[in-house]
């Protein structure tokens, strides 16, 4: 066979929120085969043997099949090269330690287009993947040269474009834990800085830093000298040190605290230019020179014998504490200190330059301390140890030992204290002692340091010892299980959606102002703009994900309210994870959707059950009672539904309110709630004939608003009230804030 067109990419769409596909975000590319959709896989020569040699793991695809070797049984049989470019990209990503198990693949109206998806955390990665599945499946088709090389040089790519736009591990563990509680958050730069929750309800995080962290004890933890004078003050054992200026007056102050003697700046961080165990006037010379350029100011201090202990401190408690050893290697007569260092302590694999290595990669020659510790033993990083002579390396560099469980409860108080004296809710304790499991006073041990936005990764993946689950005491801490009226704290506000095509802006104005009467900083995102407590901030149309977020993000808002069209849907996906309020209105508006190959209102079931699937627990779903297709969606609500219709003998109606469900509906001119079998007209509220006239607006708008008030639990008479308060046309419309 001759070799194959090329398959033609011709749209790539990264779907922020929850979509018609899944609930979370994902890269869908529309796939033109050209004439690749007359050859299947099993006719394509060689083809499924060449993709199997190159991606062997992809016997452990289940697809549809739903067990292992699933995949493979379909390339046996036939399937087109979308559905393979599918698994090809979701294999590639495996390989690069990200796995995605969430793919998919349909035909469109147009022969040989599809739509294929695969589950994407970011839209780089997710499009890097795919251009690297794609190069390969082609060279797979085709026969071309490609091998394992190829493969593995795919792979390295997406690592590279993974660790520049992915979390940090501290950050990931803590964005993980509250994931795991059902806290929503979102990404708001390309770092670390991440938001926890929603609008009022949220918190920020980076890294291991919270916005409860003050600037004053960050800075008081920044400057040494001050920590210590303020831990001493308040009964915390720490070395007494003293500022040195110049080497000669670091050798003065050594000679007065008594030696041996640490020498440190006073500002550094993560250990660097900090020398142990000093005890000669040129070690100390040497040492002031390497901390001076490190650190603004050099400080020497008593020196405290023991080993390094790093205890992690979250609102007021030990959560997790980790030792540290000497780092030693073995001279064999042959090889240099550094090829001896390479030899025997670089190779182990958790050692790495990247933040995903617990312990660092040390480079013997560029690092001052080891240099320093080296000539103290009469050595170079270029000397040749004689064999059999033992070499220190590190003094306590290895601080990922676990030993939570070993913490004396004295200990535990210290170091907890000493967070609670610099101020931080969240610091790295930095404790010199023999043994951690006595009292740090029976042993002369100290406190050496204090930290503010501590790394957790010696935690998390220790080189010895279980991993502690720090990432959810940093959750915990910043949204305890309950407030103090009982109510799990979540990081939510109450978020309203409204899906539908024919007037939809105004039921969103509708429910945003009952919010707004309510007593909540209500956000509005909807074809009319942005609003703000009824103030629109931006004129445009809002009815975006882009839109949606900056409602969310705002610290402001204590409740927010979205019109959702079906492009919003198809275009970018929902702008929140989940809803406390779900309404659908109706399924119209296929006729404008064709580039997303959608032509007949049947199809729109599939678009707008996106905003019925992601209704809470707690919360409910409104839906037009008038469509049969819409009443469909109840079985798809994990929360309560109540139906509304202008007609009270709607066959759903009766259904629902016989099974004690709530329902809305027009009699006598007016809004009537029932529940099961009790019904009550709305207070507040007039002849709606007269309501009608003056706003020119529909029942059933109104009707859809009054049900989403009713399922946020806002007051009746309030409801009514506020409906007859109601203006049509919004307030400071086009202003600017």
């Amino acid at each position: 066979m001759s070799l194959q067109d090329d398959i033609k990419l011709l749209r790539i769409n990264y779907l922020r929120g929850p979509n018609i596909w899944t609930y979370r975000a994902v890269l869908e590319v529309w796939l033109d085969l050209g004439k690749l959709e007359d050859f299947p896989s099993n006719l394509l020569p060689g083809f499924n043997d060449r993709l199997v040699a190159l991606l062997p793991a992809l016997v452990e695809h289940h697809c549809g099949v739903g067990e292992r070797g699933g995949f493979i049984q379909r390339l046996l049989e036939g399937t087109w090269s979308g559905h393979v470019l599918e698994h090809v990209v979701i294999e590639l990503l495996n390989l690069s330690d990200m796995p995605t198990g969430f793919g998919q693949t349909r035909s469109t109206s147009r022969r040989g287009v599809y739509r294929m998806v695969f589950r994407a955390r970011d839209e780089q990665v997710a499009r890097t993947a795919l251009a690297e599945g794609h190069q390969l499946l082609m060279a797979a088709i085709n026969g071309t040269p490609y091998g394992q090389a190829d493969v593995q040089a795919s792979v390295e790519k997406i690592r590279a474009k993974i660790d520049d736009c992915y979390l940090g591990p501290s950050t990931a563990s803590i964005v993980a834990a509250a994931t795991d509680r059902r806290i929503p958050h979102i990404r708001l730069n390309d770092g670390n800085l991440v938001q926890l929750g929603y609008g009022a309800s949220q918190r920020r995080i980076w890294t291991a830093e919270t916005d409860l962290t003050s600037a004053i004890a960050e800075g008081i933890a920044h400057d040494k000298d001050l920590t210590k004078s303020l831990l001493a003050t308040c009964g915390v054992p720490v070395p007494e040190g003293e500022i040195a200026n110049t080497a000669d007056e670091a050798w003065e102050a050594a000679e007065d605290i008594g030696l041996p003697v640490v020498v440190k700046p006073s500002d550094g961080n993560h250990g660097r230019g900090v020398s142990l165990d000093l005890k000669t006037r040129e070690e100390v010379h040497a040492a002031f020179e390497m901390a001076a350029r490190h650190g603004s100011e050099v400080m020497v201090e008593r020196f405290v014998r023991g080993h390094e202990h790093r205890l992690l401190v979250v609102g007021g408690r030990v959560v997790a504490a980790a030792r540290g050893e000497t780092a030693c290697v073995t001279g064999d007569g042959v090889s240099t200190v550094t090829q001896l260092v390479d030899a025997q302590l670089n190779t182990d694999p958790r050692r790495g330059n990247g933040e995903d290595f617990p312990l660092g990669r040390i480079e013997t020659a560029e690092d001052g301390a080891v240099v320093l510790d080296l000539q103290r033993q009469g050595l170079t990083p270029d000397a040749v140890p004689a064999a059999g002579r033992e070499v220190l390396i590190q003094r306590n560099g290895n601080v990922a030992i676990d030993c939570t469980d070993q913490v004396h409860p004295e200990v535990d108080h210290i170091v907890s204290l000493a967070a609670r004296v610099v101020g931080l809710d969240i610091a790295g304790v930095d404790v010199v002692a023999q043994d951690i499991s006595r009292p740090l006073h029976e042993q002369g041990g100290a406190i050496v340091e204090v930290n503010a936005g501590p790394g957790l990764l010696m935690h998390l993946k220790p080189a010895e010892g279980a991993p502690r689950p720090v990432g959810r005491a940093i959750c915990d801490h910043l949204f305890p299980a309950t407030n103090d009226d009982g109510r799990t704290q979540d990081g939510r506000i109450p978020i309203v959606g409204i899906a539908g095509s024919t007037g939809n802006e105004r039921v969103a104005r509708l429910v945003a102002w009952l919010l707004h009467l309510s007593g909540r900083h209500t956000g509005l995102a909807c074809q009319a703009g942005l609003f703000l407590d009824q103030r629109c901030v931006d004129a445009a149309d809002c009815t975006n994900w882009e839109a949606g977020q900056r409602l969310l993000i705002n610290r402001a808002v204590q409740a927010a309210v979205f019109e959702n069209s079906a492009d919003t849907i198809l275009r970018s996906g929902l702008p929140y994870d989940k809803c406390q309020v779900g309404v659908v209105t109706d399924l119209d508006g296929a006729d404008k959707l064709a580039e997303f190959d959608i032509t007949e209102d049947d199809q729109m079931y599939k678009v707008m059950r996106s905003q019925v699937d992601v209704v809470l627990p707690s919360g409910a779903a409104v839906l037009n009672a008038g469509d049969a297709r819409i009443v469909e969606m109840e079985e798809l609500c994990d929360g309560e539904v109540i139906f509304y219709s202008t007609d009270p003998k709607t066959p759903a109606i009766a259904a629902h309110c016989a099974k004690g469900g709530r329902a809305l509906y027009i009699r006598q001119n007016q809004v009537v709630l029932a529940t099961g079998a009790s019904e009550a007209f709305l207070p507040g509220l007039g002849k709606l004939t007269a309501w009608r006239e003056r706003r020119g607006l529909t029942e059933g708008a109104l009707l859809a608003a009054v049900g989403a008030a009713w399922a946020l639990g806002i007051p009746l008479n309030l409801i009514g009230a506020g409906m007859e308060a109601f203006e049509t046309t919004p307030k400071n419309a086009g202003s600017a804030e």
